[in-house]
């Protein structure tokens, strides 16, 4: 038991996702879900870690009824996974990885609703909780699945904040430094998403953050 304790801890280390304002069926995407965004960006960065499960938790139940009314419109169920990912890093232990794991099946069901919906975030997002989570027999985690799914986000959207700095991290995790440090200033240089300026702000102190341990590593 304390052996998969201290696994599932590494849920604890998620980095979460923040997506830009990409389309909705062509169109901005719906207020609600951009009330969702600016939600999670308040919840992850600005909540105090005590109150970050309730925070997540109330989150992810209205992101659910979103989905929902939205009738499972992959860009809705993209930002449903973040949320609960939220809710499994603030709450850790067995609980963290049954979030984890609805997280995966949301945005598996949103890659195969639509590949390419909030320029291709389901990959970034599924690659990070592949290179997170466990692996087998305690989670579903798996190194190889994760290097492909970030590989794909960036070949859709090659110079987004976000898959260039979870690929980043992913490299700096696996030791890869070097190669590390050129995501994260790729990262660092990606355009600034109007309206999504919160979440730009914390994802830039992750890079900054992420760049530091690298260079140390070298």
């Amino acid at each position: 038991m304390r052996k998969l304790l201290t696994a599932l801890t590494l849920i604890c280390s998620f980095s979460l996702l923040t997506i830009g304002s990409a389309a909705f069926g062509g169109e901005s995407l719906p207020a609600d879900i951009v009330q969702l965004q600016h939600d999670w960006a308040k919840a992850n960065y600005h909540t105090p870690a005590k109150a970050q499960e309730e925070a997540f938790k109330a989150l992810a139940e209205r992101a659910r009824q979103i989905t929902e009314q939205h009738a499972n419109a992959p860009e809705a169920m993209i930002w449903e996974a973040i949320i609960l990912s939220g809710y499994a890093k603030a709450k850790g232990g067995i609980g963290a990885l049954k979030q984890a794991e609805k997280a995966r099946d949301l945005l598996l069901a949103a890659e195969k609703a639509n590949p390419q919906a909030l320029q291709g975030s389901a990959y970034t997002t599924l690659g990070s909780l592949h290179y997170k989570v466990p692996g087998w027999p305690l989670g579903f985690g798996d190194k190889k699945k994760a290097r492909a799914y970030l590989e794909k986000a960036l070949e859709i959207n090659p110079n987004g904040i976000d898959p260039n700095y979870f690929y980043a991290d992913f490299l700096n995790e696996r030791g890869e430094y070097e190669k590390a440090l050129q995501y994260y200033e790729k990262a660092l240089a990606a355009p600034a998403r109007p309206g999504r300026e919160d979440a730009d702000a914390g994802r830039r102190q992750e890079i900054e953050a992420g760049m530091e341990q690298a260079r140390k590593k070298l």
